[in-house]
Formats: structure tokens, C-alpha cells, sequence
């Protein structure tokens, strides 16, 4: 119940990542979906290649799991330049982060993930370097203080983060560059499903990759961990280890995931406010409290699908449940006013 239960919600593993390298696409030409930002990415890089220019400052936000990272070594393949990859959680103090820009070469691209989570004191050595390729560091205190000046090869910075509503505006502005990564849609889902099971050796029916690419909230990632998932079942419990859809359908009950791509986690948050607050309001916190969960879990991974998909609404007051959600967990049809309702 606990592996069912944290499936969706849990935090990428180091074997996921190292199972995301594996199917990752290296160029902009095999990455699936999001079509308008890889037309305006090609022309970006295209003009910087042939003005001999590194690329300009990006800044990718959304929800996790959608190929962010992977832009980020996509545009280092395109760029021919190496990527160094860091997070912000990481970079504690200043001295970090002037080790990291003055080991960069030209051309070089720094990733930050979770760029929301740097110190303010790291923010601020950031902008002088983003804006000028040049750092201003002040050592000792007081008669006796003095400045080094680092003057650092043009690089590029790409940002990824889940919260852009948390960046501080000056840094926000320093980026030139801002795309937001949305939910995919389940054809993109099924294509992305049917390169993966063709990397990973494994036989998939259609039908098997498009009733994945149902559950998988949006995401390539969930996607991707719930093809391996469904590779071993079928490795196990049927005699050729072909994936079809009746496999994957008897996998997903097990894994604790509905058709609609909803896990425990999700159909407890909705219970929880339907049963325990009459379908809300309520607010984060007394909901992270009630569920035993991290406010950040609840406010990164789960609702940004239940808010895309209708299930959940936030107000002034705190989170709702909709109609749709409500449906959902009783399982009754919708009535015409709410039919009607809902088309406008």
C-alpha cells in the first residue's frame, strides 16, 4: 500500500535518473510535444550559432517531470557546448556558486534546477555575471575589506523551476528567455511510450501505450516509470512478455491507478476534502496536516493535474472540489444543469 500510495508523489530516485538518461532524446528534432517552444528554441539557437554567440539566458517553468532537464542537454548537444548541472538547494553560499562560473569555459551552459530555492545572498552574485560575465566578490571586513573582481567567459544560464511565481523579479528579468512547459496530451503521451519501449526492447500492443499514456497525468516521466513498471508485469505474469492492454490494465489496479490517471494520493486529497470539509474551502496547510504529506508535495506534484483536469479549484479561501471531481468519487452521471454548467 505505501509503494502504491507514494508511486506518483515520490521524489525522482537515482535509478530514475539513470532510467531517464537512457531514453532521453538528444536532439530537438526527436523531443515529443511541445511544439510551439521547439519551433521558437530552433530559431533561438540557429540565430546564436550563426552569430558565434552563446545562446541567451532561459528560463523553463512548470510542472515536474516534463523535460525541462532534458531541454537543458538538448540545447547543449545543439549548442555543441557542456553542460554542468547544479540545483539550487545546492548552491549554499556564494563561494559555491563563483567556483562553478569561473570553471565555466566559453560557451558553456550552467543548469540550475530549482532555481526558486537559491539564497538571496546567491541571487545577488548572479546578476553581474547573467548581465555583465562579470563577479564582484568582497572578502574580509571592515578597514581591511577589499574587492576581487572575476571577469568570467560569456556563458549560458538555463533556469528550470515548478514555482516561477517564487523568483524574485530581478532575477526573473535577467532571464531573456521564458517558456512554460505544459501537461502533454495523450498522443504526444503514446509516442513518447512506443520510442521508449522501442529503446528499452520491450514489445508494446498500441493499444497498451495509448492506455498508458491515459494514466500518466500529462507527464513523460510518470510515463516512462509507469512503462517499466508495466514491462516487468508483463515479463512475469504473461508467457511472451508482450505488453497489451488487458496487461496494463490489471498492472494499473495493482499500482492503485485509475483510468483517469488519479493515484491513492490523489483520490485521498479529494475524499479528505469532500468528506472531511463538505468539498472545501480548506487550506494547504490543514490539508498537508490531515494527510500526513509535505505542503510542497501537495502544492508541486498533486494539484497542478487535478487543477488541469477540473477536479480541484483554488480560491481566496483556500482549495474546492468541482463537480467533475465529485463525479469522479461517487461515480454518478452528471445532470443536465451541470452539463450545462460547466459548458459555460
Amino acid at each position: 500500500m505505501e509503494e502504491r500510495r507514494k508511486f506518483i508523489a515520490e521524489q525522482e530516485t537515482e535509478d530514475d535518473r539513470v532510467f531517464s538518461l537512457s531514453l532521453r532524446p538528444s536532439r530537438l528534432q526527436d523531443f515529443v510535444g511541445q511544439k510551439d517552444l521547439v519551433e521558437n528554441l530552433k530559431v533561438v539557437l540557429e540565430a546564436a550559432r550563426q552569430r558565434g554567440e552563446p545562446a541567451e539566458h532561459l528560463l523553463f517553468s512548470g510542472p515536474p517531470g516534463l523535460g525541462k532537464t532534458s531541454l537543458a542537454y538538448i540545447i547543449g548537444n545543439e549548442m555543441g557546448a557542456r553542460v554542468t548541472v547544479t540545483s539550487g538547494p545546492a548552491v549554499a553560499r556564494a563561494g559555491d556558486l563563483i567556483g562553478i562560473l569561473t570553471n565555466l569555459e566559453q560557451g558553456d551552459i550552467l543548469f540550475i534546477d530549482e532555481i526558486h530555492r537559491l539564497s538571496k545572498v546567491v541571487e545577488e552574485f548572479l546578476y553581474p555575471a547573467m548581465e555583465n560575465y562579470k563577479i564582484d566578490f568582497i572578502v574580509d571586513k571592515g578597514p581591511y575589506a577589499r574587492t576581487i573582481n572575476f571577469n568570467l567567459k560569456p556563458f549560458t544560464i538555463i533556469g528550470a523551476t515548478t514555482r516561477s511565481g517564487l523568483l524574485a523579479s530581478p532575477l526573473r528579468d535577467r532571464f531573456g528567455i521564458h517558456y512554460h512547459l505544459d501537461f502533454y496530451g495523450p498522443e504526444d503521451l503514446c509516442k513518447i511510450v512506443l520510442t521508449s519501449a522501442q529503446k528499452l526492447n520491450a514489445t508494446i500492443e498500441p493499444a497498451a501505450a495509448l492506455a498508458i499514456a491515459g494514466r500518466a497525468r500529462g507527464t513523460p516521466r510518470i510515463a516512462n516509470r509507469l512503462l517499466r513498471r508495466m514491462r516487468d508485469f508483463a515479463q512475469v505474469k504473461t508467457p511472451d512478455g508482450i505488453i497489451t492492454e488487458e496487461v496494463v490494465v490489471q498492472a494499473m489496479k495493482g499500482l492503485g491507478i485509475d483510468p483517469a490517471g488519479l493515484d491513492d494520493l490523489d483520490r485521498r486529497l479529494l475524499t479528505v476534502i469532500h468528506r472531511h470539509y463538505k468539498n472545501g474551502p480548506v487550506g494547504i496547510e490543514a490539508l498537508a496536516a490531515t494527510l500526513n504529506e509535505e505542503v510542497d508535495t501537495l502544492v508541486d506534484v498533486v494539484e497542478p493535474f487535478l487543477l488541469k483536469n477540473g477536479y480541484l479549484k483554488r480560491t481566496s479561501r483556500g482549495r474546492e472540489l468541482t463537480e467533475s471531481a465529485v463525479r469522479h468519487m461517487t461515480g454518478r452521471a452528471p445532470t443536465a444543469e451541470e452539463i450545462q454548467s460547466e459548458m459555460f
